[in-house]
């Protein structure tokens, strides 16, 4: 990819061919998450398989269409850098509970539009509390988010959660095979085949999975060739109160969440991310919230598997990812392409998963590395929001009689954790301290430094 003084990474534009590859590869890094919301949901609310397949296609459409508005940018939307949005699954809790109790999807369609509103007039708000995520802080977050996703990785080369097959040594030997090319790759391939070592990974993977059965098609013939989802396909979106809360909650933490990928991916490219434009994709992620209310899905975030690709590729380019947005939106016309996709097996993806959500969780410790841990309660900080933004994540049901609105913000690890790192940071490095206490005469000094302040 060739580099000029004048153009950041992030702004440059690969030729075409890498620029498709590179953008496949991070379509199938996301493709599992993005349909698992939709099927979640639909399943719960036992929709019809018609109904179900119409929610995914209509899910790839709009982050197709989120992506595009978060890398291109128009306007004051869109943070325009390599940032891939789907589907939350803060979310599916909230939305299952509202379409399973009298309300249906119109209820949950009315609560998420209700909330995208609201995350676009909130995103000034959360741009002018970037100060409070120092070094300490956002390393600490970006560890969390690729320890958090860990499980993840595990779930898919055990065979996906739910599977029948979960578990067997053959899966396991898959994803441990698929691994080992990403690594060989990496290590012995020319630097050119290294960018797209997750690509070449899975299409591996997927070669040696279909004569062991790993694979079923079977989907692909039953699909469309076209399918265009059009708004309110469900019925006119209803505004209950109760919904409403309960969504304008997850917005919250949406938002949470997603500054910390953003924060994170800022990091990976050299162009760190600004109050104003943390605001503005921010902003872009409620304009999708909008629209996936009114295309029939649900509310969108930065996809945290995208962002470990991008630390491990080094391509930095976000017209990479715009094409992978291109990507989305094909699927999202084109179900039967969309079925080709869905049909690699789940431990495929886990070999490649625990490379990316790895290269996340050390991206963190990259950053960890620049901060200051002597003389100061930094470890601390470090120490405690890790342990509480991983109690969730080892422990699911660790919250489950706390009330729908407790569990929706702590049982997400990465707002947990999130949240505790700028508490703590603000408790031993903002807040003065009485005269002879632990740490007293080092927070005067530690406000200032870049990090810890």
């Amino acid at each position: 990819m060739a580099t000029t003084a004048d153009v950041h990474p992030v702004d440059e534009i690969p030729p075409v061919r890498r620029l498709t590859a590179f953008g496949l590869q991070h379509v199938l890094a996301m493709y599992a998450g993005a349909v698992a919301v939709p099927l979640i949901v639909g399943g719960a609310m036992k929709l019809s398989a018609a109904d179900l397949a119409y929610l995914i296609t209509a899910d790839l459409l709009v982050s197709g269409v989120a992506t595009l508005i978060q890398c291109v940018g128009f306007w004051r939307f869109g943070v325009r850098l390599p940032i891939m949005q789907g589907c939350t699954f803060a979310a599916v809790s909230p939305m299952v509970l509202i379409g399973t109790t009298g309300g249906g999807l119109p209820a949950i369609y009315g609560s998420v539009i209700v909330a995208g509103l609201a995350m676009v007039l909130l995103a000034p708000v959360f741009g002018r509390l970037l100060r409070f995520f120092p070094p300490l802080v956002t390393g600490t977050v970006i560890l969390i988010i690729g320890v958090s996703l860990l499980p993840v990785a595990g779930n898919w080369a055990a065979g996906g959660a739910g599977a029948k097959d979960f578990g067997e040594p053959g899966n396991l030997a898959l994803a441990a095979f698929v691994l080992a090319v990403v690594l060989g790759v990496q290590r012995f391939a020319p630097e050119s085949f290294g960018r797209i070592a997750v690509l070449i990974g899975i299409a591996v993977g997927l070669a040696v999975a279909v004569p062991f059965g790993f694979t079923d098609f079977g989907g692909v013939g039953d699909a469309d060739w076209v399918g265009i989802s059009t708004p309110f396909h469900f019925g006119t979106p209803t505004f209950r109160a109760s919904a409403i809360v309960s969504m304008l909650v997850v917005a919250l933490v949406t938002m949470t969440e997603t500054t910390g990928d953003l924060i994170a991916v800022g990091e990976m490219t050299g162009r760190r991310v600004e109050p104003r434009s943390l605001a503005d994709g921010l902003r872009a992620d409620g304009l999708s919230t909008v629209l996936g209310g009114v295309f029939n899905t649900f509310p969108y975030t930065a996809y945290a598997q995208n962002v470990g690709l991008v630390g491990m590729t080094r391509v930095r380019s976000r017209w990479v990812v715009a094409a992978a947005g291109g990507v989305l939106v094909l699927l999202g016309l084109l179900p039967k392409l969309g079925a080709v996709v869905a049909a690699i097996p789940a431990p495929v993806l886990g070999g490649a998963g625990l490379v990316m959500f790895g290269t996340v969780a050390a991206s963190g410790l990259r950053t960890l590395a620049g901060v200051d841990f002597k003389g100061n309660n930094n470890l601390t900080v470090v120490a405690v929001s890790v342990a509480v933004g991983m109690l969730p994540v080892g422990v699911p049901t660790v919250y489950a009689k706390f009330p729908d609105w407790f569990q929706t913000v702590m049982n997400s690890g990465i707002s947990a954790g999130c949240l505790t790192a700028i508490a703590l940071n603000l408790l031993f490095n903002h807040l003065p301290v009485k005269a002879g206490s632990a740490g007293a005469g080092e927070v005067g000094a530690g406000v200032g430094d870049e990090n810890v302040a």
